[in-house]
């Protein structure tokens, strides 16, 4: 029988970089005591996103940022929305070459990740936020 089940997670943010949220959605997967089905994941931002990135060297996470600090200016003179401080356009530029939304298999009532991934929220501005993760688990 086809069940569904969706939920908030809200996630505190440290500043520009990756939080690891991996754990809350397999958590959400186990209480909806699905065994097959689809996670998905909405991130309701504009200036972070979702990536799902390797778990076991914190050095990959770290590039990624450092790649992403080069990809993107920081000069305020590029851009025109300034409204909220000099990383807010970077970071919607930013959350755009990467994504808001993640769909995730569920096998055996657990995410099915490789051994190596993670999902991660990436924080795209300065300052510590508050970020809310929609979830929707349907399946069997």
């Amino acid at each position: 029988m086809l069940c569904q089940h969706s939920g908030l997670i809200r996630v505190a943010t440290r500043g520009a970089g990756l939080t690891d949220i991996t754990a809350e959605a397999a958590n959400f997967v186990g209480q909806a005591k699905i065994e097959s089905g689809l996670l998905n994941l909405f991130l309701r931002h504009t200036s972070a996103s979702l990536v799902i990135q390797e778990n076991a060297d914190v050095d990959v996470l770290r590039d990624l940022e450092d790649f992403f600090s080069r990809l993107v200016s920081r000069d305020a003179t590029l851009y025109r929305h300034r409204t909220e401080g000099p990383d807010d356009m970077p970071a919607h530029i930013r959350s755009a070459l990467t994504q808001t939304s993640l769909t995730i298999p569920v096998q055996g009532g657990a995410l099915a990740l490789g051994i190596w991934q993670a999902v991660y929220v990436f924080e795209h501005r300065d300052a510590p936020h508050r970020r809310d993760v929609m979830m929707h688990v349907v399946g069997e």
